[in-house]
């Protein structure tokens, strides 16, 4: 073999065998690849824990299979979960510390109210001027739609004579007196209804009348009085389509036999004297006399509370007694 071939296969092997040399040192001093995570099974069930697998820790391995590993116990949701909070356990409760209240017994039932009075067939489509077959009995009344300035004076008149009166009431004046209502209604005198606002009744419609009596009427109730069934027409205004709507609503209509004047005052010409005078030359038997308790609204008189004490004693002096409107409603 010639000198040069043996030269090259000579440094062939040489380079060979330092390859192989450093092939096999390179593998001792190579570090070991760190272990990764464990790559996902093709197929079949999961160990990691699902929505509807609990997290177990590490004292449940007891109970898993042979062979496999229990998984890392961990206080923490995995990431993006949401904790799941254990029930909330509530003790029972236990007896009230605060003692009950007595229990207050039902109130026994109201008693039945008393069944209106109704007024005699005779008197309907009438609007009285005198009480019928009274005697020598004389009926005072005393309307309220003003104000009230004589009632003090008309209440203690009649408290000290001993005579009941029947007061016919607006119903603004008894929402506007409750106080007074209520006075009246205490010592024993007849309540009557008077309208509501006191307008004329003859230019009013049928409606219209049943509201004003029926406004009325509740409103003297809210006082604590009863006004049925008495009623006088404001002014005196009546005719018969109005007498037979307010006898439709349960009321006889009154009016009176003589009006004193004393509403006038003294700035009208009227005086104590006069008011006296015109009762006694109207005196008969069912005599109604009309008089007010408001004052004239020019001088402030209360000319009818101020005549009462000498009203009452000379109708006493001429043998005459009192009696209220309720009279009419015992025929």
């Amino acid at each position: 073999m010639p000198a040069d071939d043996v030269r090259r296969r000579t440094l062939a092997l040489a380079i060979a065998g330092a390859l192989v040399v450093l092939a096999v040192a390179l593998a001792l001093f190579r570090p070991a690849p760190a272990a990764g995570p464990p790559l996902p099974t093709p197929s079949g069930p999961s160990d990691a824990p699902t929505a509807t697998q609990p997290i177990r820790s590490a004292s449940a391995s007891a109970d898993a299979a042979p062979g496999t590993a229990p998984p890392a116990e961990t206080d923490t949701p995995e990431a993006g979960g949401t904790p799941v909070e254990p029930p909330a356990t509530i003790p029972p409760a236990g007896p009230s510390e605060v003692p009950d209240e007595p229990v207050a017994p039902p109130a026994p039932p109201a008693p039945p109210a008393p069944p209106l009075p109704e007024f005699p067939e005779a008197l309907r489509g009438q609007d009285l001027t005198v009480v019928p077959g009274a005697g020598p009995n004389v009926a005072l009344t005393f309307d309220a739609g003003a104000n009230a300035a004589g009632l003090a004076g008309i209440l203690s008149t009649l408290a000290a004579k001993g005579v009941a009166g029947t007061f016919f009431l607006t119903g603004n004046w008894a929402a506007s007196n409750p106080q007074g209502v209520a006075q009246i209604a205490a010592a024993g005198h007849r309540v009557a209804n008077h309208s509501m606002t006191h307008p004329g009744f003859t230019g009013l419609a049928g409606d219209a009348i049943v509201n004003e009596v029926r406004s009325a009427e509740q409103a003297i109730l809210a006082a604590g009085a009863d006004p049925r069934p008495l009623f006088r027409f404001p002014y005196g205004d009546r005719d018969a389509r109005t007498i037979a709507a307010v006898n439709a609503l349960g009321y006889v209509a009154v009016r009176w036999t003589v009006d004193t004047l004393g509403w006038k005052g003294t700035s009208g010409g009227a005086s104590v004297q006069s008011v006296a005078d015109r009762v006694q030359a109207g005196l008969q038997p069912g005599e109604i006399v009309l008089m007010h308790i408001g004052s004239n609204p020019d001088d402030g008189t209360t000319l009818d509370a101020d005549a009462l004490p000498r009203v009452i004693d000379r109708i006493r002096a001429a043998g005459y007694g009192f009696v209220t409107l309720d009279a009419l409603l015992a025929r």
